[in-house]
């Protein structure tokens, strides 16, 4: 698996996008209140696990701790998913997780 571009590799590549991400996505998106980060994180994490998008959730579970959730609730959640989602996509979610806390 190759590495996800971060924020500065990100505006070398393709520095709208970049701008675009920080600017929208995270400064406005991510900012709106009828959501809380928390609740965000949630969804932003079974999304790219459901859709097998491996190289940013290393990124978001960091940043999911920051908004809050503990690693047992992010072991939950992807034990919850494994029905929805399908065992694949939780157990690599889950293996990307242990990775983190090590």
């Amino acid at each position: 698996m190759s590495k996800s571009l971060d924020r500065d590799s990100l505006q070398q590549v393709a520095p709208k996008l970049a701008e675009l991400t920080q600017q929208v996505l995270f400064g406005d998106i991510w900012k709106r209140a009828v959501l809380s980060p928390r609740e965000r994180s949630l969804i932003t994490l079974a999304t790219l696990s459901a859709l097998g998008h491996e190289q940013q959730l290393p990124w978001h579970l960091e940043f999911a701790q920051q908004n809050g959730l503990s690693r047992e609730e992010l072991v939950e959640l992807f034990t919850h998913q494994a029905f929805y989602a399908g065992w694949p996509a939780a157990v690599t979610a889950l293996a990307l997780l242990q990775q983190e806390n090590n």
